[in-house]
């Protein structure tokens, strides 16, 4: 994930915690970017690690989904080919999936998600 990536991914899961404090374990991340080892990448993809996984998971379903995953992109920014592979897939099981640029979008995301 790139820095800028990051630093939004960061204070989208501060502002989720604060706001939410009991749903605050349900929302985490999947680090599956980032420079390895091709030992510790071959253990990590034994372990289950896949590409294209969405960055922050939100364990909590709503009336119309099971859970709701987010995939973080500085503006301009684009999905990969195993991002959309995966979008495609969680989607069809009745996954909610979204691509967040800015907190603002985050939230209203969030708010409209959790009917809250």
């Amino acid at each position: 994930m790139r820095h800028n990536e990051s630093t939004l991914q960061r204070s989208c899961v501060s502002w989720f915690r604060y706001q939410y404090p009991d749903l605050s374990l349900l929302l985490f991340s999947c680090p599956n970017g980032g420079l390895r080892s091709k030992v510790e990448a071959a253990i990590m993809k034994g372990e289950g690690m896949t590409a294209g996984v969405a960055d922050l998971l939100l364990l909590h379903p709503n009336d119309s989904y099971h859970g709701l995953c987010i995939e973080m992109k500085a503006p301009g920014g684009r999905q990969r080919p195993t991002q959309k592979e995966w979008q495609t897939k969680v989607e069809q099981v009745g996954y909610r999936y979204c691509v967040i640029r800015s907190l603002d979008e985050f939230m209203t995301e969030i708010r409209s998600y959790l009917g809250r």
